[in-house]
């Protein structure tokens, strides 16, 4: 089980962002999917979480509104759309399945002016 993100970058307060993240060694259709982030000192904590058919999510108070996770099952891709980032979201963004089995090695996303 092997996780690629892809898609961070450094954006400005406000701006957006869309993360991409394939699974290679077995296939996501059945699995739910997670999106956590960790920040320099603080623990990886879970911003989205999508069930197998993509209709149930969940998100934290800290990012519902905000975040939009969705899925491609038949290309194994998780994506999370973030809008309206804030310098609080600076972390390093890891997807995996739900609970999570492995870990990628993540993208960093910094928010900054």
């Amino acid at each position: 089980v092997h996780f690629v993100e892809s898609g961070g970058g450094l954006v400005q307060p406000g701006g957006s962002l869309r993360l991409s993240c394939t699974a290679s060694g077995f296939s996501i259709s059945n699995e739910a999917m997670s999106w956590f982030r960790q920040a320099p000192g603080k623990d990886r904590e879970l911003v989205a979480r999508i069930q197998s058919l993509g209709l149930i999510t969940y998100y934290p108070d800290s990012v519902k509104g905000r975040f939009t996770a969705s899925r491609d099952n038949a290309k194994d891709t998780v994506f999370l759309q973030m809008n309206n980032l804030k310098p609080e979201d600076t972390a390093v963004y890891y997807c995996s399945t739900y609970p999570p089995k492995s870990w990628g090695q993540g993208t960093q996303v910094t928010v900054s002016s």
